[in-house]
């Protein structure tokens, strides 16, 4: 959602400020992107994966069920972590993290259709008015 231009006026004053008191500091964070941190963490996952394979794969082998075991956890915990790095990258520009921008889809679904509790209030709303009235 693009922001009004009193809101990017304000912005844009914090951000001068900003500047203006701690330079070093503002150049750091705006140098920093939120994606090329989560493909760093594919990448990881990524390695982790094969290690996990190569123990899975070690374990049969010979025949040590401990290290095969092992071996499957690390594949499936470096999946997970993998996935959720993936999903932040893909999930947008990388301003606003994935778990707010699915935070506000149910919202906007509410607004759209009305549900169950919707009838409710408004099954309350009008038995309170016909009383009053």
């Amino acid at each position: 959602m693009p922001l009004s231009e009193h809101e990017q006026r304000m912005l844009d004053q914090i951000e001068q400020a900003l500047y203006a008191e701690d330079p070093k500091f503002a150049n750091t964070v705006r140098q920093t992107n939120p994606a090329v941190h989560y493909k760093r963490w594919i990448v990881k996952a990524s390695i982790g994966f094969v290690i996990g394979i190569s123990l899975l794969m070690g374990g049969a082998i010979f025949q040590q069920v401990v290290v095969g075991v092992i071996g499957f956890i690390v594949m499936l915990a470096c999946l997970l972590w993998g996935l959720s790095a993936w999903r932040r990258v893909a999930g947008g520009s990388g301003g606003e993290p994935a778990p707010a921008q699915q935070a506000a889809r149910p919202k906007q679904r509410r607004q759209q259709r009305p549900g169950m509790m919707h009838r409710f209030e408004e099954r309350w709303r009008r038995r309170q008015e016909g009383e009053n009235s």
